[in-house]
């Protein structure tokens, strides 16, 4: 992260990611991708396929190869601009699960790892590969499989900033997901219990939205207790401040989240402690001190 306190706010980008589900042996499994470590954003963090909405996205010919998407609930403020711009965001998130996990769902029946692959390669080289293959197969994207979850927005210190819509869907069947080795050089599934260990250890690197996602997710044994849980989170946006924080042995940096003493929105908005304090290399999920 470039963080700098004294920082003029930069406009996020429309951004969006999806929080990929399944139900395994030992309970709900999550796909995890880990960024390039060359990347200028959270080179080297987990985090959940997604990326910046495209202006391809907004095309109206997207209306005859979509489904409709969901429409948000539980927002004070508008999760999306318009219909519009709610089915470029759904689109951008399904694109950037193709492209990053390899992982496609479409309407009936017949899509295998196999064809999800091949199509991922083509869309490096054609745009347009997407939209040939829904129509090659007569099958509509399914947008309506994506569940609106959360949605954050990178705090003002930072250079590159995101306006983010989290959307949870269920993995496709017959479809196993794998990293690009392009924005993404590894991938897993793992229950959320996992992550958080790997997190805690130091093996991954976990940013405060996705490590507060997983951390959600952590209370659901089921992918229906997933589904359940998005329909009753707040869709307000989450937008973490940066302040420093006395130590011990002086001061360090502290990531506040909505309803914490030092935000600027005194109502909750995610559950769990009210800020992320930089402890070494690692934010820690912490309440405010006392």
């Amino acid at each position: 992260m470039d963080f700098d306190m004294n920082r003029t706010a930069v406009t996020p980008k429309d951004a969006a990611t999806v929080v990929l589900v399944r139900d395994g042996a030992n309970g709900v499994e999550i796909f995890c991708v880990e960024r390039n470590k060359q990347s200028r954003f959270m080179g080297g963090a987990i985090v959940f396929p997604g990326g910046k909405l495209d202006a391809a996205d907004s095309s109206p010919a997207w209306l005859a190869r979509t489904t409709s998407p969901r429409t948000p609930q539980l927002s004070k403020e508008p999760f999306a601009n318009d219909e519009v711009h709610l089915r470029a965001l759904a689109i951008a998130a399904a694109r950037e699960t193709l492209e990053e996990a390899a992982l496609l769902h479409t309407t009936g029946l017949g899509v295998s790892n196999d064809d999800v692959t091949m199509l991922r390669e083509r869309l490096t080289t054609d745009a347009s590969a997407l939209e040939a293959f829904l129509s090659e197969r007569g099958v509509l994207l399914d947008l309506a499989v994506l569940r609106p979850l959360a949605r954050w927005i990178t705090p003002i210190a930072e250079s590159r900033r995101f306006d983010a819509r989290f959307f949870v869907a269920k993995a496709p069947e017959g479809q196993n997901g794998a990293h690009d080795e392009r924005e993404t050089m590894a991938s897993f599934w793992a229950t959320p219990a996992e992550i958080l260990r790997r997190g805690e250890v130091g093996e991954v690197t976990l940013m405060a939205p996705t490590h507060r996602t997983i951390a959600v997710l952590a209370t659901c044994k089921t992918t229906e207790d997933v589904f359940e849980l998005a329909a009753k989170s707040s869709l307000d946006p989450i937008c973490p401040r940066l302040v420093k924080q006395k130590t011990d042995d002086g001061e360090t940096l502290a990531l506040v989240l909505p309803g914490d003493p030092e935000h600027d929105v005194a109502e909750v908005r995610v559950p769990g402690p009210s800020r992320y304090v930089l402890r070494g290399k690692r934010w820690c999920s912490e309440n405010a001190p006392r």
